[in-house]
Parts: C-alpha cells; structure tokens; sequence
C-alpha cells in the first residue's frame, strides 16, 4: 500500500534528507504525476511543477493543463508552462523520442534559472516491468535489464517501488483529482502492447508476480553494481595517468575480455564493437570521437580528453620586440606561458648573447622541418626526432612552445633544451635570461 511514510522513506533513500533539496516535479495531469504531487505538498517539501501541453489530443490536451494548472494556483506552488506551437516541428515518426527531447530541454531550463537541484518523475513499478520487457527484446545486457534508476544525474523517480494499482488506491483514498490519457489504451506503440497486451497477461499468471520481479528487479541492480566496481578496479589497474585527463595502458586493456574492453571504453561513449576493434588496431596517432571525448593513441596507450576539458591554445606568442642594449641583462619570465605536461619539468634557465638575436623573438608550435643545435648535443637535431627520443605523447607535444627568432631559426624548445649557436659565452657582453623557476628565485 502507498502510505505517505513509505513514500518519504523512498525518497529520504535516494537523497539521504529530503528537506534540504528543492525539486521540479513533471506533472501530466496522469495519476501517478498527480499522486506525486500532493504527497510533495503534504510532506512540506519545497518543489515547483513543469507541465508540456504537446496539442496531440486536442482538448484532452488542455484539459491537462488545467488540471495541473488548477492544482498549482490552489496551493501557490509555481507552475511552468510548454506549450507546443507551430513552430516545434513535429516529426513523421519517432513522435515519442521528439517529445522525450522536448520536454528534458525544458526541464533542464527552468531547473536552472530557478536552481532546483533534483528533476522528480512518477515512474511506477509497472513502468519499470515495461521497461524491462522492452530492453529484453533488445538484448541490452544487465544495465537495460536493471530498468529505470530511481536516481540517475539527478533525476530522482521515488515511486518506482510502488505499483500503478497503489497509485490508483491512493488518489482514490485521497480524492485526488487527474487525468487519464486514453491514447494510452492504443497499442501503436511498442511500450503500450507491452502495457495492454502482455503485462496483463504475465500478472495472471502468479498473484505476486510485481512483488516477485521487484525483487528480481532488486537483484540485478545489485549483481549491475557489483559488475560496475569490478571493471572500475581493472581500470584503476591499468591507468597510467589521472591528474589532467585520463590515460590507460592500451595492451594491459587488451589483454581483458572483450566485456572489459567494451565496459571500460563505454564510459568515454565509445559503445560501438566495431570501433572499439579499430581502436586496437589503429595506428600511433590516430584519433577517435566520442559525443564527449576525444581518445588519442599514443604507442601504448590511450588518452581520453573530455571536450569540456580542451581549451583554444594560441598557435603564436610575440615574447620580445627588440632588446634595449643600454641594459646588460634582461629577463623573461615563461611562468604565466609554460603549460603543464605530466612528468615533465618546468624548470629552465637559458642565457643567449643579446647581440647574436635577430628580433623579434616569437613562441609558437612545432612545425613539419623544424630542427636546432641543442646544448649537450653535437650537431643538429630534428625537432621531430627530439620529441621521439623523448618518448613524448602526442598530448604532451601540443603543449610545447618553440622558441624562435625573426629568421623563424629555432633557439630552443620550452621547457626542454636550448640551442646552443646563440648562447651565452666568455666574450658575452648582453644577455638575455629565459627564465621559469618553480621554487627558487634568481
């Protein structure tokens, strides 16, 4: 039975106090979102409700709206309205998809300008069978078997232990009024044959059939969670690198399952077997997208890059005009230009002979021929080749700065090595200090 105690006790489960929170609560008009409701409005907690009024049944629609909208005016609870114009572009097909989109936008709108941490849905146990039946015929695996989280990136659905049939007894016993959607009673869509067709048809056969599957609903969340922490432990196993962005050991993953991979890889949105075999088989370099991230392949590792992580880098930074030769010694300071690359020291100290640069002196990016005479070396170096010697990332080497004069000759590479043609020597009158120093002061 749906007693408001029961029902509080769901939600203080999913959100530990559910005073301290505010909510926005989507209401149709149906039983179980006016149930939802009135059982906020008794309990005291503070919510806001968003109604869409999709003008796909006509009067039906509006009459919606008004029993939501009465309801909100009645108990001074604010109320947000979508209505659908000409303008919203119904689709052909996929009419439940466009509206799913639609109203989530919508939500995620008025959650922000009226800083409401918790979206509130009335999804019931039988939405949850439902659920369950259509991700069966999908072979979805245990995630599409577990169903609807009761709270997933804070949407909460606190009714999904109570049954469609408890919602009824509850508006019943409470005079509640709503709405009942009749294109509900239409089996055109996969969702409502499984609603009016089979789900009737699987309760006859056992009294206790929705308790039973609750419990097995129960259990496969349990064995999901059990499942998630294992593959976060072999991920945690095979990271290389975690600070600025995610690295993995690209022959440590391959060397699991085929479960792993995909479970692992799945988390940075790349679901899909094919490219995940590709993956594996890339070469160094390659680049693959995700809606989210960028992955790397970098010999034997894979760099994830969240997109909200990039950020547009100069390609070129004008470091000195001119030097002024009444001076002895000027100093530049790289601290506020010198980005961080995992391992790598930041620390230079490099001294030119002011009178051998041709200025300006410019930073910029590594660029296809570019080569230089590095201190402690004999002879010239490709660029290219340093970078390979030093077993730098592809990452980490669109980090670096190359250091050049007005002839676009290379006088070093930041932070690692100087060139030494225009370095400091016995017969140095001017100079010109590069300088960054985490620690130390000159």
């Amino acid at each position: 039975m749906l007693k408001k105690l029961h029902f509080k006790n769901q939600l203080e489960n999913i959100v530990h106090s559910a005073e301290n929170y505010t909510y926005l609560l989507a209401v149709s008009g149906g039983a179980d979102s006016m149930v939802l409701a009135h059982i906020f409005k008794d309990l005291g907690i503070d919510f806001q409700i968003a109604h869409i009024n999709y003008k796909l049944r006509g009067e039906d629609s509006d009459l919606d709206q008004k029993t939501v909208q009465d309801f909100c005016e009645k108990n001074y609870i604010k109320f947000h309205l979508y209505e659908v114009s000409q303008q919203d572009q119904k689709p052909e097909n996929s009419i439940q998809l466009w509206a799913r989109e639609l109203r989530y936008t919508f939500f995620k709108q008025i959650q922000e300008k009226e800083n409401l941490e918790f979206l509130v849905t009335a999804h019931h146990l039988n939405d949850q069978l439902e659920t369950f039946l259509i991700n069966l015929s999908k072979a979805s695996g245990i995630n599409g078997l577990s169903g609807i989280p009761s709270n997933d990136n804070k949407i909460l659905r606190p009714l999904l232990h109570f049954t469609k049939e408890e919602i009824y007894e509850f508006a019943k016993e409470n005079n509640i009024e709503y709405r009942e959607d009749l294109s509900n009673k239409k089996s055109d869509y996969l969702r409502n044959k499984i609603r009016n067709e089979i789900v009737p048809k699987l309760l006859e056969t056992n009294e206790h059939f929705l308790d039973n599957f609750k419990k097995s609903n129960s259990y496969l969340n349990q064995t999901k969670d059990f499942v998630r922490q294992q593959i976060q432990e072999i991920e945690n196993r095979i990271t290389i690198f975690n600070k600025y962005h995610k690295i993995l050991s690209k022959e440590k993953l391959n060397q699991e399952s085929d479960f792993v991979k995909f479970e692992v890889l799945k988390k940075y949105d790349f679901n899909q077997k094919e490219e995940i075999s590709k993956i594996f088989k890339a070469e160094n370099g390659s680049s693959f997208f995700s809606k989210d991230y960028q992955l790397i392949i970098n010999r034997d590792e894979l760099i994830f890059i969240h997109k909200n992580e990039e950020k547009e880098t100069k390609e070129e930074i004008l470091l000195m005009e001119k030097f002024d030769f009444s001076e002895n010694q000027i100093i530049i300071n790289l601290e506020n230009i010198i980005e961080d690359i995992e391992g790598i020291n930041k620390d230079i100290e490099w001294d030119f002979d002011a009178e051998k640069l041709h200025f300006p002196l410019q930073l910029r990016r590594q660029k296809d021929g570019d080569e230089f005479y590095p201190v402690g070396f004999s002879g010239k170096k490709k660029v290219s080749k340093f970078f390979r010697d030093e077993k730098l990332s592809i990452l980490a080497r669109q980090k670096i700065w190359i250091l050049t004069d007005r002839e676009n000759s290379v006088l070093g590479i930041v932070p690692f090595r100087q060139d030494r043609r225009n370095s400091k020597d016995e017969n140095t009158k001017k100079i010109l200090k590069i300088y960054n120093k985490s620690k130390n002061e000159i």
